[in-house]
C-alpha cells in the first residue's frame, strides 16, 4: 500500500486529491495521513471528504476514516464503475475541487461520465472558480486529450453554496504534448458575474471598469460578459482569460464583503499581467493542475508555467510515488518522462 504523509511540502488538500485519483486509476490502494497538516482546520472539509466519497461512488471503492475532520484515510479503488453520479454538498463546498478529483479517473474509462451537483459552491475561496474551470482548465485539458463539458443552472458563492450544476467527462485519448511557445496573443476574455440583488451596485460592471483602469492604454482586443445570476446568498466573480495562439492563461478573483468591486477587478488583472509577463505556457494554477493528466500520457511531454509551486512541486512528489515516470525542472520548464 502507498503512504502519502498530508504534511508534506504544501500540506494541503491537493495531495489527497492526486493520490486518491491515481489510486484509483492504477489499482493501488493508498493511504493518507497527517491531512491537510499544514492548514489552520486539518483534516477533511466538505468538498475532500465529498470528493473521496465520490470517487469511492464512481469506481465501487472503499474507505476507511472517512469522516470530517479526519486526519487520515484508507482508499480502496474497485472496478465496478458507474456512468453516472449525483453529489449533494449541504455547505458551499468547491464544485471544481470536487470535479478535479473525478476528472482524471473518468478521463480513463471507455464511455462518458456524468456527475451532477445539487448545493455547493461554484464560485468560493481558494480554489478555482467554476467559470476558471470551464475556459482555462478544461480547454488547456484538450490539448492532452480530455474533454469536460459544464452546464450551470444555478451559481452558488460562499457562504451558502446552493448551485446547481451537471459535468460530462468524456472518455479522453491522451496525446503527448510540446507546450513551451505562446505565439501570437490573440484576444482578452472578461467574465464578470454577480448576485442579482447586486445589479442596482452594478457590481459585475465595475469589476470590469476596475481591469479598464490597469489596462485601458493598451488598447487590447476584449470581450466582456457581464451576468447576474439569482443565489442564495451575495456574491461576486471574475474570471480573465488570455488567449495565445497556442495556449490560454488565465486568472480569477471574488468579491467580499467589504471590498470596492473595481478593486477586485484590479487585483484580477494585476496578476494576469504578472502571469503574461512570464512568457510561460501555462499560469502557475494551471502549472499543478495539469500534472495527473501529464502523468497518464505514455510518452514523454513538457510544458511551460509562470512558477513552479508549491502546489506544483507537492503534485510531482505525489504522481512519482505511483513509480510511473519521473518530472525534470528547468528554470520554468517542467518536462514529464513516463516509466510505464
Amino acid at each position: 500500500m502507498l503512504e502519502f504523509d498530508g504534511s508534506t511540502l504544501e500540506g494541503g488538500g491537493q495531495i489527497l486529491r492526486t493520490a486518491i485519483a491515481l489510486s484509483a486509476i492504477l489499482k493501488k490502494p493508498c493511504r493518507v495521513f497527517n491531512i491537510r497538516k499544514g492548514r489552520k482546520k486539518p483534516g477533511l472539509a466538505i468538498q475532500h471528504l465529498l470528493g473521496i466519497q465520490s470517487l469511492a461512488q464512481l469506481c465501487g471503492g472503499q474507505i476507511e476514516g472517512g469522516f470530517l475532520g479526519s486526519t487520515e484515510i484508507i482508499f480502496y479503488p474497485g472496478s465496478e464503475y458507474k456512468r453516472s453520479i449525483s453529489i449533494n454538498i449541504p455547505t458551499a463546498g468547491s464544485i471544481t475541487l470536487i470535479l478535479q478529483v473525478l476528472t482524471p479517473l473518468s478521463h480513463s474509462l471507455p464511455f462518458p461520465i456524468e456527475v451532477s451537483f445539487k448545493g455547493g459552491a461554484t464560485d468560493t475561496f481558494f480554489s478555482p472558480t467554476i467559470d476558471y474551470f470551464k475556459y482555462v482548465f478544461s480547454r488547456n485539458l484538450e490539448k492532452v486529450g480530455g474533454m469536460v463539458e459544464v452546464e450551470i443552472s444555478k451559481r452558488g458563492y460562499y457562504p451558502e453554496g446552493g448551485a446547481s450544476v451537471k459535468a460530462k467527462i468524456h472518455p479522453a485519448k491522451f496525446k503527448p504534448i510540446n507546450l513551451t511557445e505562446r505565439e501570437d496573443f490573440e484576444q482578452l476574455l472578461i467574465f464578470s458575474g454577480a448576485s442579482a440583488t447586486l445589479k442596482n451596485k452594478k457590481v459585475a460592471e465595475r469589476q470590469i471598469m476596475g481591469v479598464k483602469e490597469v489596462i485601458g492604454k493598451l488598447k487590447l482586443p476584449i470581450k466582456e460578459k457581464v451576468k447576474y445570476y439569482e443565489t442564495d446568498c451575495p456574491g461576486s466573480h471574475i474570471c480573465l482569460v488570455a488567449e495565445f495562439k497556442n495556449t490560454i492563461i488565465g486568472v480569477d478573483n471574488l468579491g467580499k464583503l467589504g471590498k470596492r468591486a473595481e478593486d477586485v477587478g484590479k487585483e484580477a488583472v494585476l496578476e494576469l499581467l504578472k502571469e503574461e509577463k512570464s512568457k510561460a505556457c501555462l499560469d502557475k494554477n494551471m502549472g499543478d493542475q495539469i500534472l495527473p493528466f501529464l502523468a497518464l500520457i505514455k510518452e514523454k511531454s513538457k510544458v511551460t508555467v509562470s512558477e513552479i509551486t508549491n502546489h506544483c512541486k507537492t503534485n510531482m512528489w505525489v504522481i512519482e510515488k505511483f513509480g510511473i515516470g519521473k518530472f525534470e525542472t528547468k528554470n520554468n520548464l517542467i518536462t514529464w518522462l513516463p516509466t510505464v
